[in-house]
């Protein structure tokens, strides 16, 4: 499940600032098909980037890292490959995850590159 609401929407603007800011292009946002959503598509040189945006206010419930269990990455996976498919795209891809502590522009961010290998 995506996160949703206004939360959702700041915590998603902040992850693409981010990537930006280390070169990536955006392409897309808040893609889904029948089998999930990826919230940012960023293309990184030649490499197509599915990004899992996740905030979580406190670590009552978990982090954000152990809310992306092996159920949603491959929800992600098959989401992904239908974008890909759809778009005829035979770019390299990866999956990245960015987790947030919080929602303003100092928030400590951390961002995972190739976080599902």
């Amino acid at each position: 499940m995506s996160i949703k609401g206004d939360h959702g929407r700041k915590a998603e603007q902040l992850a693409r600032k981010l990537l930006e800011a280390q070169q990536l292009t955006f392409i897309d946002s808040n893609y889904h098909c029948r089998f999930g959503e990826i919230d940012l598509i960023m293309l990184d040189q030649n490499t197509l980037v599915f990004v899992e945006v996740r905030y979580r206010k406190n670590q009552q419930f978990g982090g954000a890292i152990e809310s992306i269990t092996h159920s949603k990455q491959n929800k992600l996976r098959l989401t992904a490959s239908h974008y890909l498919q759809k778009k005829n795209s035979h770019k390299n891809a990866r999956f990245d995850v960015v987790l947030l502590s919080s929602l303003s522009d100092n928030s400590q961010i951390n961002w995972i590159k190739s976080a599902f290998e």
